[in-house]
């Protein structure tokens, strides 16, 4: 398994005052944040997205609607295979 490494991301600390959140929300919901474009530009797995956010793969998957990314995109042929699997 791989070793855990520590980003360290510099705010003001007035930010989550502005915003009327916690300073631990505003850095939980910053982490998913970046753990949500990694996996929308495809450099991180939904498994390794879900691991940088600390939370479980389908919480991770279930949560990517709030930051307006789809959990899964299907191509044609995919969405095809799998409709013509039920039918």
């Amino acid at each position: 398994m791989d070793r855990m490494r520590t980003l360290s991301v510099k705010y003001p600390g007035t930010i989550p005052a502005t915003i009327n959140v916690s300073p631990e929300t505003f850095e939980e919901e910053a982490k998913m944040a970046m753990a949500v474009k990694l996996y929308e530009l495809g450099r991180l797995t939904s498994g390794q997205a879900a691991t940088m956010a600390g939370i479980p793969r389908v919480t991770f998957l279930l949560q990517c609607h709030r930051f307006g990314v789809a959990s899964m995109e299907w191509s044609n042929e995919e969405l095809e295979h799998e409709f013509k699997e039920e039918f």
